[in-house]
């Protein structure tokens, strides 16, 4: 059996896997393996637990199914080894690590092992560099590279998508229906609950909390820079739908208390200028600004949405605390919108739909990097695509001091 070894595994007979059943001990499940399915050396390396607990293998006994799955990956570290002098020219040793002159041995073995159709195996090493971080499997050895030059065009765009949000405000404030021939449309909560004077301004703070809070997750966040511009980019999205939707369908102004009527500006010019009042004071009421028209649907809602799912998903899950009050911000802030009646309620539920959707499509296929380099992904998530290119998986929850230390702390430190 040890001369069988020098042809290689890949190359073995069944004969010869026959052998080193034997030879390992597992005399009983020859005549299954290698008379009944003809296993040999390139199917065994390819063998996995799950194809022993499957059929047509199904074999009963764990102890068995460990002991043979271990066997079985010390046989394949074994031919990776010997891969390694096949592949490329060792070179000295770096960091516990074998380097080859293009590569490192990590890299070169899972590409010897993907061309060769095996599996890559995880030793019990690799594994336990590996962690945990927020319920998903946290990146070790691979760096993520920050590409501060595409975080600076997603908060270009996010920028660009505001301004024209404001611009259709302007647009949409001209054309609203007169409350006169329009009436309020039937709603069952605003029918059913009274309006609280005090309600939008106390919405309009839960979101400055909020944002507060994830400002200083970003700060502390050692992936900053990948945070931010996938916030830029979620948000600039699903405001730019925003702008369609409310340009499209004019909806009836939803209260009383609002004194909406259509307002002309004038000249271009003169939107422009009001444009800019409502870009510079974000579209809220505590900074003074006053819209009508722009019902379908709450931006006050996106965007506490979205700071509450960046929050929960940028921190680890024992944060319980801080995930409690972002979920209570955020449909608290939900709660206030409806009960100042500014808003219908088709228009608060489309946008936390639209909101979370988009979060959770956008983070699913960035985690399992299913469209990264597809031509799907170019033509129908051309963002997407672009963004996220070069992120290989999940975002760890790494967090360290954005600044280095002063030179007299680094003194006192030493």
């Amino acid at each position: 059996m040890h001369g069988s070894r020098q042809v290689g595994v890949e190359g073995w007979s069944t004969k010869q896997v026959t052998g080193w059943l034997r030879e390992q001990g597992f005399r009983e499940y020859v005549d299954l393996l290698c008379s009944k399915h003809r296993l040999d050396g390139a199917s065994l390396l390819c063998l996995s637990e799950a194809d022993l607990r499957s059929p047509p293998l199904e074999i009963k006994v764990l102890g068995d199914i460990k002991r043979l799955m271990l066997a079985v990956r010390r046989l394949q570290r074994q031919h990776t080894a010997l891969a390694y002098i096949e592949v490329g020219t060792l070179s000295p040793m770096h960091n516990g690590r074998i380097d080859f002159g293009n590569g490192s041995a990590d890299v070169k073995r899972r590409d010897y092992q993907y061309s060769n159709g095996v599996r890559p195996v995880t030793t019990v090493g690799e594994e336990q560099r590996s962690a945990y971080s927020n319920g998903k499997r946290k990146q070790c050895c691979a760096r993520l590279d920050p590409e501060y030059w595409k975080t600076s065009l997603s908060t270009l765009y996010a920028t660009l998508v505001c301004g024209v949000t404001s611009f259709v405000m302007v647009l949409v404030h001209e054309r609203v229906p007169d409350m006169r021939t329009y009436p309020p449309l039937p709603d069952i909560f605003l029918d059913s609950v009274p309006r609280i004077p005090w309600a939008f301004a106390m919405a309009e703070a839960c979101g400055v909390v909020l944002s507060l809070i994830f400002l200083l997750v970003l700060l502390m966040h050692k992936h900053r820079s990948i945070l931010f511009r996938r916030l830029c980019s979620l948000m600039g999205t699903v405001f730019l739908l925003r702008c369609v939707t409310m340009f499209v369908t004019s909806l009836s102004v939803p209260g009383h208390h609002l004194q909406c009527s259509g307002k002309v500006y004038g000249d271009m010019w003169a939107k422009v200028q009001r444009a800019l009042d409502i870009w510079s004071g974000f579209g809220m009421s505590l900074t003074g600004v006053q819209t009508c028209g722009d019902y379908m649907f709450s931006g006050h809602t996106v965007v506490l949405t979205m700071l509450n799912f960046f929050v929960t998903e940028y921190t680890p899950r024992n944060w319980n605390f801080i995930h409690t009050m972002s979920w209570v911000l955020n449909l608290f802030g939900i709660f206030f919108i409806l009960a100042a009646h500014e808003h219908y309620s088709i228009d608060v539920f489309i946008a936390f739909y639209i909101t979370t959707r988009l979060f959770l499509y956008y983070h699913t296929l960035a985690n399992t990097q299913a469209y990264h380099h597809s031509r799907r992904a170019r033509i129908w998530f051309p963002l997407f695509s672009f963004f996220e290119c070069n992120v290989t998986g999940p975002i760890p929850n790494e967090y360290g001091w954005p600044f280095s230390k002063p030179a007299f702390m680094k003194i006192l430190l030493e």
